[in-house]
C-alpha cells in the first residue's frame, strides 16, 4: 500500500464538498438537490464510478467549476467519490440536503480552507482515508475572540439576539 497527500484545487471565492457514495445515480440526484435548494448557486459536480468503466461523471452550471470538480477527483482517483465545488452559496445552505441523499454514504470534508486528501493505493484502486482541513491549532479563544466570533455571526446570519 502507497499513502499520497493530494492537494485539493479551491479556486478563490469558492467552497468544496467532498464525499462518498454508492451509486451512478448520485450524479443526477446532487444536481437536484442543488437547483432546488439553491437555484442561484454556481456549481460543478465530479463522481467517479467504481465499476464498469470507470469514469469520471459530471454535471453543473458553470463549466469553469466543472472543470474543476473533474480535475480534483481525478487527482483524488479514488471510487464512488464526489467533489462538488460551488460558488454563490455555501455548504451550510445545502449540507443536509446532500447528506440525506439515497447514494451519500458520508461527507469527508465541506470547506473554503486549503484541504488535502489522504488517499491509499493498493493494488484494486484508491482510497480515501481522512482529510486535512485548513490548518493546526494555535491556541485557546480569548472574551475578545469570542465576542467577535458573535459579532461575526450575527452579521453573516442576519439573527440579533
Amino acid at each position: 500500500m502507497d499513502l499520497q497527500v493530494v492537494q485539493v484545487d479551491i479556486p478563490e471565492g469558492t467552497n468544496v464538498i467532498i464525499g462518498h457514495s454508492h451509486f451512478i445515480k448520485t450524479v443526477e440526484d446532487l444536481y437536484e438537490v442543488i437547483v432546488t435548494t439553491n437555484p442561484n448557486m454556481k456549481f460543478g459536480l465530479a463522481f467517479n464510478e467504481a465499476s464498469g468503466p470507470c469514469l469520471i461523471r459530471y454535471e453543473g452550471n458553470d463549466q469553469n467549476l466543472v472543470d474543476v470538480a473533474i480535475e480534483n477527483a481525478k487527482k483524488i482517483g479514488a471510487g464512488h467519490l464526489f467533489v462538488l465545488v460551488i460558488k454563490d452559496g455555501y455548504p451550510i445552505n445545502i449540507l443536509n440536503q446532500i447528506k440525506n441523499t439515497q447514494e451519500v454514504c458520508r461527507i469527508f470534508a465541506a470547506t473554503a480552507n486549503p484541504l488535502q486528501v489522504i488517499v491509499a493505493q493498493t493494488d484494486q484502486g484508491r482510497a480515501v482515508l481522512g482529510v486535512v482541513d485548513g490548518y493546526s491549532v494555535k491556541g485557546v479563544e480569548s472574551e475578545k475572540d469570542r465576542e467577535w466570533r458573535h459579532n461575526f455571526l450575527r452579521q453573516i446570519t442576519k439573527y440579533k439576539k
